[in-house]
């Protein structure tokens, strides 16, 4: 992978960086999912609940975004029945709907060391990627953070797999799964059933396991 979004991020007078952007993809879409990621619970269809994030205040704010690249489903995840979860590929062709959360740098981290099984506290720290745009130094399935852009002069935060599109060991994701993210792209885009499902259906890993018809039946 490549850097997304060239040059730095200038930090606060005390040196950091107050609020940023943290682009969801996947199934933090849905409020109600990435409510447990920040105040702890299980959401519907999830086989494991989140600690939550140290800081628990609300997103000061959220957006629908739009991403270059491609969204794809890869590896087993026991929170989803073992089914493959979403990954953004930003050298992929296309786009990715996508939804952001203003949140403290400490609420990402937490968020992405939850979303690689660790407690909060331990997620990566942020210095690199706001300075370089690209860190691939935190082991772990999401352990690639990637600033895509800015937002109202803040920047824009994902994180994602290594391996990309092209090696990453591509899998079907649930019905549980698809319902959630589709859900997501209903309330952050406004999306119905057989746009979404469309979508879905189509991303590397979906395409082939899951038919157009047979996800809009879960999401109608």
């Amino acid at each position: 992978m490549k850097t997304v979004c060239p040059g730095g991020t200038a930090p606060g007078p005390d040196g950091s960086i107050p609020l940023l952007w943290y682009a969801a993809y996947g199934s933090n879409l849905h409020a109600a999912r990435f409510a447990c990621y920040l105040y702890g619970g299980r959401t519907e269809g999830a086989a494991l609940a989140c600690p939550g994030c140290r800081d628990r205040r609300p997103p000061r704010a959220s957006a629908a975004l739009t991403l270059p690249g491609t969204l794809y489903f890869a590896g087993s995840s026991a929170t989803w029945g073992g089914g493959a979860t979403a990954f953004y590929d930003p050298d992929g062709p296309g786009t990715v709907p996508a939804r952001g959360y203003l949140l403290t740098p400490g609420q990402f981290s937490d968020v992405a060391a939850q979303e690689m099984h660790r407690p909060p506290g331990s997620g990566p720290d942020l210095t690199r990627v706001l300075a370089c745009g690209y860190d691939a130094g935190t082991p772990g399935r999401y352990g690639t953070l990637l600033r895509v852009g800015a937002l109202g002069g803040r920047p824009v935060l994902t994180f994602t797999s290594p391996a990309g599109s092209a090696g990453g060991g591509l899998g079907a994701p649930t019905g549980a799964y698809l319902r959630t993210l589709g859900a997501g792209l209903a309330q952050a885009h406004g999306w119905g059933p057989w746009r979404a499902a469309g979508y879905l259906a189509s991303r590397p890993g979906a395409a082939g396991h899951w038919g157009v018809a047979a996800v809009a039946g879960l999401l109608g």
